[in-house]
């Protein structure tokens, strides 16, 4: 599943009021309370933005969020109840967005989660372009080497999906329970969308390069960002 947010805290009634307090006011949140499980959730959901402590008991929020920026570029925000000034520095050094004080009101953390979650969605996500495919989020057109790639309106919110979520296996369900307006879409039809994009996009569709099929799981976007 796709959320708007996931709280990564060893804390966990802060971490499971947080998370009511948002789902409450319209941002989707997750809660995990270690570094393992922040690893197991990503293998199966995705998140726009994280809420990351520094301290995960015997693990560092540090180090995970090195980890996690060789695979991820989605905003992360620290989280602590420390306040020393280097770890405010090195946060920010190592591809955090914002370090927040614990305790916090939910109230302002919940507004400014807002104000970094409408940032990234209209300038971070705004376009996906490796050197060959480019696909512009906002206009809603994809091209393949400077050439238009004609795809329908639904081929494009799916081909989106996809592609924000790229290196990890998406199911068929979670793409008919995100994507498909038809909750009665069978796997017949999807499997012909994704046949129609892959003539659109990839070099050779009989051998995809960017949407790969995982039997029995679902599809995965294979892609770099540059």
């Amino acid at each position: 599943m796709k959320y708007d947010c996931l709280i990564i805290d060893d804390e966990k009634l802060l971490a499971d009021s947080t998370a009511e307090y948002f789902n409450l006011f319209g941002v989707s949140a997750a809660v995990v309370y270690s570094a393992d499980e922040c690893r197991n959730f990503f293998e199966n959901n995705s998140a726009d933005l994280l809420l990351l402590d520094i301290n995960l008991g015997e693990n560092s929020g540090f180090d995970l969020c090195r980890e996690l920026r060789e695979t991820i570029s989605i905003p992360i925000l620290f989280i602590s109840a420390r306040s020393s000034d280097d770890d405010k520095i090195v946060a920010l050094n190592i591809g955090g967005d914002d370090y927040i004080q614990k305790p916090y009101s939910l109230g302002v953390l919940l507004a400014k989660v807002k104000a970094v979650l409408k940032r990234y969605g209209q300038s971070g996500t705004s376009e996906y372009s490796d050197g060959c495919l480019t696909v512009d989020f906002s206009a809603k057109q994809a091209s393949v080497n400077g050439s238009s790639a004609k795809l329908t309106s639904l081929e494009f919110k799916l081909l989106t999906y996809l592609i924000k979520n790229r290196n990890r296996v998406v199911s068929k369900q979670e793409l008919f329970d995100s994507v498909w307006e038809d909750k009665f879409t069978g796997d017949n039809t999807l499997n012909v969308h994704i046949r129609k994009i892959r003539e659109a996009i990839e070099p050779d569709p009989g051998n995809p390069r960017y949407i790969i099929t995982v039997w029995g799981d679902g599809y995965k976007f294979v892609g770099d960002k540059k």
